[in-house]
């Protein structure tokens, strides 16, 4: 029986597998892991910055060696998996351009909502705003990246007052197909809450400026995500555009950030003017 676009539960499901279409993605996050913490200890001044109440409710912030634009990045994991340790390793290819880079920790899925997930993500980004001229970061230059679930968290957070731009990296911007999917027997949305949190549904009149990126060795409902999103924009609008990398999945497309010539690492470069 078709719950989705002509697709059994089953397909489905696979649809937005990322971990099962990438053979070796434990393999790949197991490195992630390793260089994290790489560079941690040597950057580590600043890790678990407390902006709310909740355990995770923590930030590790990467300071450049001079005063500079702030890129703040969400991790993914479907909003029930994973933790900003595993994704410090991003901060090196911004930070060899003066890049501060801020990673996000928040309460994942069932403890949180994805309502309570994304308060907690605009508090995070607002906690910032006031805290970043502590650690040589510029609160008139802060911008919003992540991947996967934190695309979406991205966006989400966009419209905050302090927030400049975006880069939103393999995201999900249409939440119907979560609600129908595995991801939601821990997600538990409701069709509302799945419209009510789904950007591609709700386009504000203006918007900061955000690119939208996607590997073309993704899944095909990934990319379409990334298309459809991109070119809802493009239409209404707003500024920005859909950049398709070649060669990179799910996964892959993140050493695009963590290179100091990487691509997505040049496209954090192009929003803050460095």
């Amino acid at each position: 029986m078709s719950v989705y676009c002509g697709m059994d539960r089953a397909a489905l499901d696979a649809a937005y597998n990322n971990s099962a279409a990438v053979k070796d993605s434990t393999k790949l996050l197991a490195d992630f892991q390793a260089r994290s913490d790489g560079l941690r200890a040597a950057r580590g001044r600043h890790l678990d910055l407390r902006y709310g109440p909740a355990e995770r409710n923590r930030i590790d912030y990467f300071a450049a060696d001079a005063r500079g634009p702030v890129l703040v990045f969400i991790h993914g994991g479907y909003w029930q998996m994973r933790a900003k340790e595993t994704f410090s390793f991003l901060a090196a290819g911004p930070l060899a351009h003066g890049i501060h880079v801020a990673c996000i920790g928040y309460t994942l899925a069932p403890e949180a909502t994805l309502g309570g997930i994304v308060t907690e993500v605009r508090a995070a980004v607002a906690w910032l705003a006031e805290q970043v001229a502590k650690f040589g970061g510029d609160p008139a230059r802060i911008y919003v990246s992540g991947w996967s679930a934190g695309g979406h968290l991205t966006v989400m957070t966009l419209n905050e007052p302090a927030v400049k731009g975006g880069l939103a990296i393999s995201g999900i911007y249409d939440l119907e197909p979560i609600r129908l999917c595995y991801v939601n027997d821990t997600l538990k949305l409701d069709a509302d809450e799945a419209r009510r949190l789904s950007p591609l549904l709700h386009l504000p009149r203006s918007s900061p400026p955000l690119i939208v990126a996607c590997g073309d060795d993704e899944l095909p409902e990934l990319q379409r995500q990334s298309e459809t999103f991109a070119a809802a924009r493009m239409n209404a609008g707003l500024p920005g555009r859909l950049v398709r990398l070649a060669g990179h999945n799910h996964f892959t497309i993140l050493e695009e950030l963590a290179r100091a010539d990487g691509t997505l690492t040049a496209l954090v470069r192009e929003l803050v003017g460095v």
